[in-house]
């Protein structure tokens, strides 16, 4: 019994056999999952050049490792940390990841439907390209009978939302409320 309770804690003698506990298993087990699901919109969103890798060996060898993520970038065959990704594409890295762990939670969870999804900035880091590629995503998922809302400053992006549900403050205080339908 103390075999399995040093096993499942991350106590495994030898040093050939990984170190890691049950719960952290457990977590990258999921994380994987997600990742997968993330994938197929983060090589959308960057057309083709990007897909997110958990990064399976660390520099400091910790024992609690796995939870790291690292970009292959499928333009030049490189693999390297997201924390290289710029603002752009770690917003659509982001996103992708979001998306993602929505899709497995619905797919995880026994017919649970997330039918409702806000986005709250980011998209003023992306280029007119990334920003085209970030829209093609979203699109996606209203035809999956997703509500998407997104809340944001950015006019070429206000420019690209058919329905909106516009809020302007108000000098004198409050805010007022306008629907727009094109």
């Amino acid at each position: 019994m103390r075999e399995i309770s040093d096993t499942v804690n991350g106590k495994i003698k030898g040093g050939s056999k990984e170190k890691i506990k049950f719960e952290t298993y457990i977590q990258t087990n999921y994380f994987d999952r997600i990742i997968a699901r993330a994938n197929t919109r983060f090589m959308v969103m960057s057309g083709g050049q990007y897909e997110l890798k958990r990064q399976t060996d660390t520099d400091d060898r910790k024992s609690q490792s796995g939870l790291e993520l690292n970009v292959i970038d499928h333009y030049n065959g490189s693999e390297r940390s997201v924390k290289t990704l710029s603002g752009g594409e770690s917003f659509k890295a982001s996103l992708s990841l979001a998306l993602g762990l929505s899709d497995e939670i619905q797919a995880s969870a026994g017919g649970i439907q997330l039918d409702t999804m806000f986005v709250d900035e980011g998209f003023g880091s992306l280029d007119e390209e990334s920003l085209e590629q970030a829209m093609k995503a979203l699109n996606g998922l209203t035809e999956g009978n997703r509500l998407v809302g997104i809340i944001s400053h950015v006019q070429e992006l206000k420019a690209r939302i058919e329905k909106q549900i516009v809020v302007t403050k108000e000098k004198a205080g409050g805010s007022r409320v306008e629907l727009k339908i094109d």
